[in-house]
C-alpha cells in the first residue's frame, strides 16, 4: 500500500489522503455543503476537474462560483454545451475555439453559408437546456496525437487539426458530454445539470486565429447561470450598459464620429467632444505645471532605428503600422510610443545631478495597428492620445517621484468620480525572463521601489506575474465603474533599461557620468479609452466642471432672447461654457432638449427674471432649484467647480 499524500490548503493547514483522491472527495471530506457547490479544484496552480485523481503532495484550492476560476470552469463547460446544441441543430458545423471570457463564453464556428437568425438563437438556447437536463457527465480522456488526428480527420474539422499541430504528444486530451467530443484541456463542471439558465447574447465575425487572410468564422456569445435570478440581474445590467454605451451616447451628445472615409479606429472629435477632451487635458496640464513638469511636443513619426534601439521594434512589430521606407535611410515608423522621442529631448543637453528630476510631459498621439475585429468605439482604436510623461531621476529619487505620481493619479480619479479601484503591481514572468530586457538586479530594485511607494501612499496592492512591460515593472490601476465593470486606467512604470539603451547620463556630485532612471506615467492612459469608460461610468452626465455645455439659458418667449444672450455673455465672461436656446419653441420643449443633452444647469428667463436680473434655476435630473440673481448663480457655479477640483491630499 502506497504512503498517503499531503494536501496543503490556502490557509496553510494540511490533511493526508490516499493517493488518487479526487477533488470531489477532498471537498466532501471538508463538508457536504462544499462538495455540492464545488465546480473545480486548483492543484499546484493548475485548475482541474473535480473527478481527476491527485497522485502526489500538492497545494490545493477548492473553487466554487464565488471564485473567478469557478466561473471560468462553469462558462467553459457552457461553451461545450452550446457546441453540442449546434452540432445537433446544424449537422456538419465545424468548431474553432470556445473559451470562457470575463462574463460568459463564446465559440467560433464554421456554419458554411448559413447566417444565424434570432429564431436560431432561441432554438439553440432551447436545445442547450434540453441537453443540460439529461444530467450527462463531462468525461476527460487523454489520447495519443495520432488518434486525435484520426478522429478529426474522420469528422472533417480542419480547425481542430490545425490546433493539433501545435500540441505535443502526451499533452492532448478530449472531453465528451453526450454526443459531443472536443479537443480541450479542461476543466469542466461535473455534469451538464449544473448549467440551468442560458442566454445567447450576440453574434459577431471572427477571423480564424485572428488572421484577416483566413476565413471569417461566426462567433457566438452566451451567458449561463445556475439561478434564474442571477440571469435576470445580469440581463438587467446588460441593458443598462447598452443604454450607457459610449458609442450610442457619443452620437446622441455629439461628441465624436467615425468615418469609413477616414478609416476604422480613427475617431473624429466633434466640437462638444473636443471641448470635453481639451478640458480634461487642460486640467492635467495645469496640475502638471504645478508639480514641476515641463511640456514638450514631438513628431508623430520617427526613424525606424529609434524604435529598434528602444526595443519597441521588433517587440511590438505585430501591432504596428508597417514602416515607411526611404531610399536614403532605413525608414520611418508611425510612433507606437512617445518614450523614445522623450529620451532624445532629455539628451538634447547635458544634465547635472542638481537638475534632476527632469519631468517631460506631452499629450502625444500614437498609432497601433489593431485588427478590425478588435476595434470597439473609443476603447480600442488605432490612433489615440496618451497623457504621457517621463521622469528622468536619480535612483535615490525614484520612491518620492513614484509617490507623487500616485497622488496625481488619485487626484484624476477623484475629480472624475472613480471611487473604487485596486492597485496592481505588474511583475515579469520569472519563468520566462527572455521576454524582458535588463539585469535582474535592476528589476529587483524597481519592483521593490514600487512596493515601498505604494505602501507609503496607503495603497493596498495585489501582485500579478507576467503583466510587466518588456522593459520594467509597473503599477496599474484597475478601476471599477458604476456598472461594476473593471477597467485598467492609469499606469506608472519604472525603467532602468531605456536610459541604458540610449546611453543617457547625468553628471554626479563626484563629477562622473551616471545613468538616470526613467519613470513612465499616464494617469489617463489612452485619452480616448478613458473618455469612453468615463461616458459609460457617468452615463453621459459629466460633472459640471467637465460638461461641454455647462449652462443652457432658455427664454420663455422671443421677447426675452436679448436678456438670455446677456446672461450667456456674463456666464462666459466668468469662464463658463454657456449657450442660449433662442428657437421659437415652447420652454417645455427646450427643457426636454437640454435634459436629453444632459446639460448640468438650465436657466429659465422670462419677464419676472428680466425685471429682477435673476434666473430660474433647473438642475439636470433634479428639476426646479428656485430663483437666484445672476451674480449669485455664478458664485454658486464657481464654488461647485472649485470643490470638484479640490487639490486636497487625495491619497490620505
Amino acid at each position: 500500500m502506497s504512503a498517503p499524500i499531503t494536501l496543503t490548503f490556502p490557509d496553510g493547514s494540511t490533511r493526508s489522503y490516499d493517493v488518487g483522491v479526487t477533488g470531489h472527495e477532498v471537498a466532501s471530506s471538508i463538508s457536504e455543503g462544499l462538495a455540492r457547490v464545488a465546480v473545480s479544484i486548483g492543484v499546484d496552480g493548475e485548475t482541474r476537474d473535480l473527478s481527476r485523481a491527485i497522485e502526489s503532495d500538492a497545494a490545493i484550492q477548492i473553487f466554487t462560483l464565488r471564485d473567478d476560476e469557478g466561473w471560468a470552469t462553469y462558462w467553459h463547460s457552457s461553451a461545450h454545451l452550446m457546441a453540442e446544441a449546434l452540432q445537433e441543430l446544424f449537422p456538419g458545423v465545424k468548431f474553432g475555439i470556445g473559451p470562457a471570457i470575463e462574463k460568459g463564453f463564446y465559440y467560433d464556428v464554421d456554419l458554411g453559408d448559413r447566417q444565424l437568425t434570432a429564431e436560431d438563437l432561441e432554438a439553440i438556447e432551447k436545445k442547450m437546456m434540453e441537453l443540460a437536463k439529461r444530467d450527462v457527465a463531462f468525461e476527460r480522456r487523454e489520447v495519443p496525437k495520432d488518434e486525435a488526428i484520426a478522429y478529426f480527420q474522420e469528422v472533417g474539422d480542419e480547425y481542430k487539426l490545425e490546433l493539433l499541430e501545435d500540441l505535443e504528444e502526451g499533452t492532448i486530451s478530449f472531453y465528451t458530454q453526450g454526443e459531443f467530443t472536443d479537443l480541450c484541456r479542461g476543466p469542466h463542471v461535473p455534469s451538464t445539470k449544473n448549467i440551468k439558465y442560458a442566454k445567447l447574447l450576440n453574434i459577431a465575425g471572427a477571423y480564424w486565429r485572428g488572421d484577416q487572410d483566413r476565413k471569417q468564422l461566426t462567433r457566438l456569445y452566451g451567458i449561463t447561470f445556475p439561478k434564474k435570478k442571477e440571469l435576470e440581474d445580469f440581463l438587467e445590467k446588460l441593458e443598462l450598459a447598452r443604454q450607457r454605451d459610449h458609442r450610442k451616447l457619443g452620437k446622441e451628445l455629439e461628441l465624436f464620429h467615425f468615418s469609413q472615409k477616414v478609416g476604422s479606429g480613427l475617431p473624429l472629435w466633434l466640437p462638444k467632444g473636443t471641448i470635453l477632451r481639451e478640458t480634461m487635458m487642460n486640467f492635467l496640464k495645469e496640475e502638471q505645471l504645478r508639480r514641476g513638469y515641463q511640456p514638450v511636443m514631438t513628431p508623430h513619426i520617427g526613424r525606424l532605428e529609434l524604435f529598434k534601439i528602444s526595443g519597441h521594434y521588433p517587440y511590438y512589430s505585430d501591432s504596428q503600422f508597417p514602416p515607411m521606407m526611404d531610399d536614403e535611410e532605413e525608414g520611418y515608423l508611425l510612433k507606437p510610443m512617445n518614450c523614445p522621442h522623450h529620451t532624445q529631448v532629455y539628451d538634447a543637453k547635458p544634465h547635472s545631478y542638481r537638475d534632476l528630476p527632469v519631468r517631460l510631459a506631452e499629450f502625444g498621439t500614437v498609432y497601433r495597428y489593431e485588427q478590425s475585429g478588435e476595434l470597439s468605439g473609443l476603447t480600442r482604436v488605432r490612433g489615440f492620445t496618451q497623457d504621457d510623461a517621463h521622469i528622468f531621476c536619480r535612483p535615490d529619487q525614484i520612491k518620492e517621484e513614484f509617490k507623487d505620481v500616485i497622488d496625481l493619479t488619485l487626484l484624476v480619479f477623484s475629480s472624475l468620480g472613480f471611487e473604487e479601484f485596486k492597485a496592481q503591481i505588474s511583475l515579469r514572468d520569472a519563468s520566462n525572463k527572455e521576454k524582458y530586457v535588463g539585469e535582474d538586479a535592476q528589476w529587483d530594485a524597481a519592483e521593490q521601489a514600487i512596493r515601498e511607494a505604494a505602501s507609503e501612499m496607503g495603497l493596498e496592492t495585489i501582485e500579478v506575474e507576467g503583466e510587466a512591460a518588456f522593459y520594467g515593472p509597473k503599477l496599474d490601476f484597475m478601476v471599477k465603474d458604476a456598472l461594476g465593470r473593471e477597467w485598467q486606467l492609469g499606469t506608472i512604470q519604472v525603467d532602468y533599461n531605456l536610459p541604458q539603451r540610449f546611453d543617457l547620463s547625468y553628471t554626479g556630485s563626484d563629477d562622473q557620468k551616471h545613468r538616470p532612471v526613467m519613470i513612465h506615467r499616464a494617469p489617463f492612459g489612452s485619452l480616448e479609452r478613458f473618455i469612453g469608460v468615463l461616458i459609460e461610468h457617468c452615463g453621459g452626465n459629466f460633472p459640471t466642471w467637465l460638461a461641454p455645455v455647462q449652462v443652457q439659458v432658455l427664454p420663455v418667449g422671443q421677447s426675452f432672447n436679448e436678456y438670455a444672450e446677456a446672461v450667456v455673455e456674463r456666464l462666459r465672461n466668468a469662464g463658463f461654457r454657456a449657450e442660449a436656446d433662442l428657437r421659437h419653441e415652447k420652454v417645455g420643449y427646450k427643457i426636454r432638449g437640454a435634459e436629453l443633452q444632459k446639460t448640468p444647469y438650465m436657466l429659465i428667463v422670462g419677464q419676472q427674471e428680466m425685471d429682477a436680473d435673476t434666473v430660474s434655476v433647473r438642475r439636470h435630473g433634479q428639476g426646479d432649484q428656485g430663483s437666484e440673481s445672476v451674480d449669485a448663480f455664478i458664485a454658486l457655479l464657481q464654488a461647485e467647480v472649485t470643490a470638484a477640483l479640490s487639490r486636497e491630499d487625495v491619497a490620505s
